[in-house]
């Protein structure tokens, strides 16, 4: 079977998704890169005294540090082939579904670039750089970086749509 022509609104949803990807990638590259070269491992630069933190962690684990002191010498390949495949049903439900409501596709275009950059780390270094430590006392939140949050605001805008959608 053909498949349909794509319209010129599907063609431009397609293209605005992979672009929001694009800029999530290089916007969470870039930020890795500068933490990388301008503070020191493990160093706290304190932006929002009590409450915020700029830091450099290595996570050699999954997200929010799990699995991140497991000794497996599989451990980082399952995370790239589980990455992976999540990453391409992801992109294969963006470049597949013809009407995507905005908050659906927003989400998946911020969910894509968020894990495309976070598995491009994991196979270039084996772990993945994180440096925003948001705190309140003595908890913290584990560290994450702008591709972790990404996913997550990416994930509440699917479930944004699925709680208000008809």
């Amino acid at each position: 079977m053909s498949q349909p022509i794509p319209t010129r609104t599907q063609t431009v949803s397609h293209l605005v998704s992979v672009l929001i990807a694009v800029v999530v990638l290089a916007a969470d590259q870039v930020t890795k890169g500068l933490v990388v070269k301008s503070i020191p491992e493990h160093e706290q630069i304190p932006l929002l005294p009590h409450f915020f933190n700029l830091t450099h962690t290595k996570n050699a684990g999954a997200a929010f540090g799990l699995f991140s002191d497991s000794p497996a010498p599989w451990k980082t390949a399952l995370l790239i082939i589980v990455s992976g495949a999540l990453l391409l049903a992801v992109a294969g439900i963006v470049w597949k579904s013809r009407h995507l409501h905005w908050e659906t596709s927003l989400g998946l275009a911020l969910i894509l670039g968020g894990a495309l950059s976070n598995l491009f780390d994991r196979i270039r270094a084996g772990r993945v750089v994180d440096f925003l430590d948001v705190y309140f006392r003595n908890y913290h939140w584990p560290t994450f970086n702008l591709a972790d949050s990404a996913i997550v605001v990416g994930a509440g805008f699917l479930i944004f749509h699925v709680i208000f959608s008809e």
